[in-house]
């Protein structure tokens, strides 16, 4: 039996530490202690024993005390683990770094709007509004998931919106036509060159490109079909294979000539490339949409390095393309600008923009919207001979 400071037996697994908190703490059936601070003996004992029953019927215990730490960990580790591991890096260092601060040692329960708002206003000064819109979204997220558990009464954001204006839409980069054109003049003389214009005629990532398989290409109905993902993990040097960015990412997308023609001279060329010892893996990830273990034979990738005979890095890219930019005269751009650039073209040829969003894998099409429905100079000139009716809609060739 566990004592306070004066010696009295309080309970079994509850004892007080020298600067007054009870202390509550099990083995759980797995041979873990598990432990908890309470300022009250009755926290410590319903804690104690609702812990203990959720571990003697195999559930995943939640308790009804915590703090917005401790729901932050629970969440981020058991709720929202199907979300792509770039999503979930995000929304941790959005918390460390802008909300644990303020929010962190709260109970759940009493989190308000002012708190929240409070992390915005902090965030004001330093970041850009497109990070305090990521930090909005992440404590909202994390909020409703609260609600919708049962764990809090009330969304503590309600009413709470942050002012600093997100980058707009002319800020998102893309090639003019003269750009893309003068680039891949350029391009076409390196070893990269299919990947950029297989993006520039796909819209797809990086990281699917990366991943892309042969098994995804079906010849007879020229589609290309986008299933996973592969990225290099630098910090812990591992190459790791995944699932799409989100549930709509799965998609299939008809080839245009230009993109069937690219694949068909890759596949010429397989059997004389380069092939390191890399390639001998075979991947594991789970499919979003079934929950179920997929594998990606990294041996059957469509593209990887010539020299190294492994998949090509995602920041080898980038590299590679600022040389390209410098010897084509142009501003310096990254990987994501020739989706960009993809998506912008498809809009000035008339592609209608729920099209778009299903060629992209939009999981919202205001995402397409906000983001590519902008207006160039070719599009004004093309939009009024549509209206005066000398010239019809341009469709994707």
């Amino acid at each position: 039996m566990g004592k306070n400071l004066k010696g009295k037996e309080i309970g079994k697994g509850i004892c007080q530490r020298k600067d007054g908190l009870y202390v509550a703490r099990f083995v759980n059936r797995y041979g873990n202690r598990t432990t908890k601070c309470f300022p009250t003996i009755p926290e410590a004992k319903n804690w104690l024993s609702e812990a203990k029953y959720a571990d003697s019927h195999e559930e995943v215990f939640v308790p009804s005390e915590m703090t917005v730490d401790d729901w932050f960990n629970f969440w981020i580790e058991n709720i929202v683990g199907d979300l792509a591991p770039n999503t979930r890096r995000n929304y941790r260092e959005r918390y460390n770094r802008n909300m644990k601060a303020i929010l962190g040692r709260l109970k759940l329960s009493d989190v308000r709007p002012m708190h929240c708002k409070a992390v915005l206003t902090r965030m004001d000064k330093d970041y850009a509004g497109s990070t305090i819109r990521q930090t909005y979204i992440a404590m909202g997220t994390m909020f409703r998931s609260a609600l919708m558990n049962g764990l809090i009464a009330k969304h503590p954001m309600d009413g709470v919106r942050y002012t600093k204006p997100v980058r707009a839409v002319s800020d998102i980069k893309f090639l003019t036509i003269e750009e893309q054109e003068k680039f891949l003049e350029v391009a076409k003389r390196s070893h990269n060159y299919f990947q950029y214009a297989l993006m520039l005629e796909t819209g797809l990532r990086t990281s699917e490109m990366i991943g892309l398989t042969w098994d995804a290409i079906d010849w007879k109905k020229r589609t290309l079909t986008v299933n996973k993902t592969l990225e290099y993990r630098h910090k812990q040097g591992y190459w790791r294979a995944g699932p799409p960015k989100t549930q709509q990412s799965y998609r299939t997308i008809p080839l245009t000539s230009k993109a069937y023609a690219i694949l068909e001279m890759v596949a010429a060329n397989v059997g004389e490339r380069k092939e390191s010892e890399t390639l001998s893996q075979t991947l594991e990830y789970i499919d979003r949409r079934t929950g179920q273990n997929s594998t990606l034979v990294m041996r059957d990738l469509v593209f990887i390095n010539f020299r190294t005979g492994e998949p090509a890095k995602n920041s080898s890219y980038d590299t590679h393309l600022y040389k390209l930019c410098d010897e084509a005269g142009i501003k310096r751009f990254s990987m994501h600008v020739l989706r960009h650039t993809y998506a912008t073209r498809a809009i000035e040829r008339g592609v209608q923009p729920k099209v778009l969003q299903k060629l992209l894998g939009h999981a919202s099409i205001q995402t397409t919207m906000d983001r590519y429905v902008h207006v160039t100079d070719e599009s004004l000139s093309q939009a009024i001979k549509q209206f005066e009716g000398t010239t019809p809609p341009k469709m994707v060739q």
